[in-house]
């Protein structure tokens, strides 16, 4: 059985929200799914100082903050590895079902 689906989304940029809408065979089960962007290389209070550590921690921090203050309707899937030097970082939800 099928238990995850792959779909290349072409020209994805790096500060773009991205909802996909799924539906299965004759089922009326959807399935809604959201790509968000956080900042990630930025330059901020939290990453004042220059030193790797300093910056992986500020970078840590910044994400947890994004994804604790979320929606609560949505629930974190995935969090894709940024590329080097990416201002942003990609975070996949879906929304919770009733």
């Amino acid at each position: 059985m099928l238990r995850e689906l792959c779909i290349p989304v072409p020209g994805f940029g790096e500060n773009e929200i991205a909802e996909l809408h799924l539906k299965l065979g004759d089922k009326k089960i959807s399935y809604d799914f959201r790509v968000e962007s956080f900042p990630w290389d930025i330059n901020d209070e939290l990453n004042s100082e220059s030193d790797n550590i300093t910056r992986s921690l500020a970078r840590i921090s910044r994400l947890r903050k994004a994804i604790q203050d979320y929606d609560k309707s949505w629930e974190l899937i995935q969090i894709f590895t940024p590329a080097d030097h990416s201002k942003y970082i990609q975070v996949l939800y879906r929304k919770k079902t009733q």
